[in-house]
């Protein structure tokens, strides 16, 4: 799978573009805030129908415009899927895949999967618990349309038995039952999601300790440590053991949703003993293994987006990488850098088909092909 091509109106910095991709390897050199991870944003749009850096569409215009458009066509097998996404201030997104618009846009998540490796994925390490269950979310959303479904459906109930509690708390009045109906649509939702994230973080782990070896050359170990309400309660009584500091609190203070992801190297957590060249190296690799698994259970490569991810690494290291992005278990690449040399060098000593585009501001350029 991969994408040939894209066309964007009005989007971010972006009044009008259109540019032809390689099937493998994709370059976007210039300084920094000229707009070259823009590019890898709208291909994510593409993809999952949401910016990978703001969730709030209209934010995604270009200054003093009305709309913008990002519109691509993708090559999944031997069929073309043509993809429009287009947003209006003060209007719902329109989402269409081959001129059909979607109902839901959940709809279309797994359909062309993708990996975005960025310097923002330090919120991983640095960031609350809810950074790293959106990371578990969306790698098992990706190849899992059940568990994305009853994921809406959790969080659908939440909102209601949330709301519920601060009806309590406003009113006076406590109404046991009312409350018991929400706890009866949780519980078999917990049980899914719960069940479904321990599979997944059990496989990931040693596909995650392959790819850091290959990244650090040493010999340290990193490991995933899933931490759920869960692991030492039974579903109902997870929600009943909480009931008062849930009355308290007015909001539900246990459960799937308050799940965590402990990340360890060396048997401690990363953000207490790892460097800054340890952490990016730990998160390059633990989006690498998300790669590997999206891939395995959907069939086709992600299209993998490494936005800056050379910033504060050594040659050897950057070279590391991108010999082992260029091998044949990766499909289709965008990177995004400010070193045109360095690229260009790297490039140069592998065998891969690229293409080269230099970015300055509005004008994208192609510098360099190689088919």
């Amino acid at each position: 799978m991969h994408l040939q091509n894209i066309s964007l109106i009005n989007f971010k910095n972006y009044s009008q573009v259109e540019l032809e991709f390689s099937a493998r390897i994709n370059c976007f050199v210039g300084n920094n805030g000229v707009g070259k991870t823009n590019i890898l944003d709208a291909i994510h749009y593409l993809s999952l129908s949401k910016s990978f850096f703001n969730s709030i569409d209209s934010q995604n215009i270009k200054y003093d415009e009305d709309f913008f458009v990002i519109q691509g066509a993708f090559l999944r097998g031997d069929t073309r899927e043509n993809i429009y996404c287009s947003s209006k201030r003060n209007r719902k997104k329109q989402f269409k895949r081959n001129k059909k618009e979607y109902h839901r846009l959940a709809d279309h998540i797994g359909l062309l999967p993708v990996v975005m490796i960025s310097p923002a994925d330090s919120n991983l390490i640095t960031g609350g618990s809810d950074e790293r269950r959106k990371f578990i979310n969306a790698v098992i959303s990706q190849y899992d349309r059940n568990y994305l479904n009853d994921l809406i459906q959790y969080n659908k109930a939440l909102a209601q038995r949330n709301k519920l509690l601060k009806d309590f708390a406003r009113s006076g009045m406590f109404d046991a039952e009312s409350l018991e109906l929400w706890d009866e649509q949780l519980i078999p939702l917990s049980k899914k999601i719960y069940t479904k994230r321990i599979d997944f973080i059990d496989k990931l782990v040693p596909v995650f300790q392959k790819y850091y070896d290959s990244i650090a050359l040493g010999k340290e170990s990193v490991g995933l440590v899933y931490q759920s309400h869960h692991h030492d309660a039974d579903f109902s009584d997870v929600f009943k053991n909480a009931l008062d500091k849930d009355r308290i609190l007015q909001y539900t203070t246990r459960g799937i949703h308050k799940d965590d992801l402990v990340l360890e190297l060396n048997g401690y957590q990363i953000n207490r003993v790892g460097s800054q060249g340890q952490q990016k190296t730990y998160l390059v690799a633990l989006k690498f293994a998300k790669y590997e698994f999206i891939k395995e259970v959907s069939g086709f490569n992600p299209i993998l987006l490494l936005d800056d991810v050379f910033d504060k690494f050594d040659a050897s290291r950057v070279t590391q990488i991108i010999q082992l992005v260029s091998e044949n278990q990766f499909g289709q690449i965008f990177i995004t850098d400010t070193h045109q040399s360095r690229l260009e060098k790297i490039l140069s000593e592998l065998s891969a088909d690229y293409r080269l585009f230099r970015i300055n501001k509005e004008i994208v350029e192609i510098e360099g092909i190689m088919e």
